[in-house]
């Protein structure tokens, strides 16, 4: 599992947008923000990556979550199922005299 950062994202913004203006030096906002410059260069490489997601319409993230969620659902619907059977099958197991867990 991956280090959590101690920088939010909107903190991040807004050193990359500083970093995009290049009206100072990296140094100058690694210095005043007392980062690496390295990661004032990462997160204004990923500012740039990522900043077509600004334009899309909201319309697609509700679609993609309607069928996130309806996936989600379905899979809960799955897994209680499987624990009835499984509850089910370990009482008549131990029923019949067999030892289970």
């Amino acid at each position: 599992m991956g280090r959590r950062s101690k920088f939010d994202a909107s903190f991040k913004a807004k050193v990359a947008i500083e970093a995009l203006k290049e009206s100072k030096t990296l140094q100058d906002l690694a210095r005043e923000y007392n980062i690496a410059p390295s990661l004032i260069s990462s997160w204004k490489e990923e500012l740039i990556r990522n900043s077509s997601s600004a334009f899309t319409p909201v319309e697609n993230d509700k679609k993609e979550m309607s069928k996130l969620k309806a996936e989600n659902d379905r899979m809960l619907k799955v897994i209680g199922q499987q624990k009835l059977e499984i509850d089910f099958f370990a009482s008549a197991c131990e029923d019949a005299g067999l030892k289970v867990r």
